[in-house]
């Protein structure tokens, strides 16, 4: 028989022990509380000697409640102390049984492999970045055509509304250009339909463009 069994045959007896001290206690409270009941019938009814031995039946009766608790309690006592060495010879088994899984981890590890499956997870996730970012860019390249003559359709558009040639303002210098995005308010005052060609002396473009802006009102 292991340790382990004798321990679970020990604990069973105690349990069992402890099972019969209830039995026989509940049995002795209920007689005296018989004892009690008979003890005021008997002195109701004068019987003095009678009351007399059923009083020492309680005393004793009492006392071995008392005792029946005592031993309860010192049974308890043992159990308790039984079951806390079977928990931690249970802990130790345990115990035991992980520190043989770790030897054996430990044994099959093989650590110069781990370091080269490091390091070329390391280089496969550098290359997959260098993809990533060379997509990337191919796919922004990609977005980007059509961007450019999109934008000069636009522009083409704008200065022919206000009676510009889109190819003479490319040919222009950019200050040139920067000069003739001013007159703005020259262009409002045309098309408003009020006298835009006052004042000697102005800028060539902003006379060419006024000119122009005349010429659309005819």
């Amino acid at each position: 028989m292991t340790p382990a069994e004798r321990l679970r045959k020990n604990q069973r007896m105690l349990d069992k022990a402890i099972r019969e001290l209830d039995q026989m206690r509940v049995k002795l409270e209920k007689q005296e509380k018989t004892l009690i009941q008979q003890i005021k019938t008997s002195a109701k009814n004068g019987q003095m000697g009678a009351c007399k031995i059923q009083a020492k039946d309680l005393v004793r009766t009492r006392r071995y409640v008392e005792k029946f608790y005592s031993m309860r309690s010192q049974l308890q006592k043992i159990s308790l102390r039984l079951q806390t060495y079977r928990t931690n010879e249970q802990m130790m088994q345990a115990m035991k049984g992980a520190t043989m899984a770790l030897g054996s981890m430990n044994k099959s590890m093989n650590l110069p492999q781990l370091q080269r499956i490091a390091m070329e997870f390391e280089r496969e996730n550098d290359i997959m970045d260098q993809r990533q970012e060379m997509m990337d860019d191919a796919i922004d390249d990609a977005m980007d055509v059509g961007i450019e003559e999109e934008g000069d359709e636009v522009v083409e558009q704008v200065l022919e509304e206000i009676g510009v040639d889109f190819n003479q303002a490319l040919g222009e210098t950019p200050t040139a250009l920067g000069t003739a995005a001013v007159p703005e308010g020259k262009i409002a005052q045309a098309v408003g339909g009020g006298g835009g060609g006052g004042g000697g002396g102005g800028d060539p473009v902003d006379d060419d463009l006024q000119a122009r802006l005349d010429s659309l009102r005819k």
